[in-house]
């Protein structure tokens, strides 16, 4: 029974993932809006898109203070890099649990079960992960928002569809 999660961690533990999840990612964007909004913006406040990103909000910053912002961004990457490692984990004891089934058909069910859910994490990690970390000389407002929009609105809307 490699998905059955409910049976395999207990509702308490899943519960606990859940809590920390929610309470990690909470402090995590506490940090950067008590950041950002301490920064100086000497280049007005509008912003050339549609989204309101912590990269275009530093374009606009006149002060040396991105510093603590740039830092928090490796705490954030920290806590990706963290919640990568354990999907990854996680996907690989799946796989190993799914590779015992002795049918095809019965592999079948389970990868179509997990495929397209890795697809939507790995379209959303490697997104923003380009977004934040690609280089300023190949920035532009299209592509920004291109980036934005496939991380921040595409997987929510297919998650519904997995």
């Amino acid at each position: 029974k490699p998905l059955h999660y409910g049976t395999l961690l207990g509702s308490r533990a899943c519960a606990h993932m859940a809590a920390a999840a929610w309470a990690s990612t909470f402090l995590n964007a506490l940090l950067h809006t008590a950041n950002t909004f301490s920064l100086p913006l000497c280049q007005g406040n509008a912003l050339g898109q549609f989204f309101c990103e912590i990269p275009q909000i530093l374009k606009l910053s006149c002060s040396h203070s991105y510093l603590r912002e740039l830092a928090l961004l490796g705490l954030s990457a920290c806590l990706v890099s963290g919640c990568f490692v354990f999907i990854v984990f996680s996907y690989v004891q799946i796989f190993r649990a799914v590779l015992r089934i002795p049918s095809e058909q019965g592999w079948h069910k389970a990868f179509s079960t997990c495929l397209p859910h890795l697809a939507v994490v790995s379209l959303f990690i490697t997104t923003a992960t380009f977004s934040y970390l690609k280089p300023p000389s190949i920035s532009s407002p299209s592509l920004d928002l291109t980036l934005s929009v496939l991380y921040s609105v595409v997987p929510p809307a297919l998650n519904p569809l997995i």
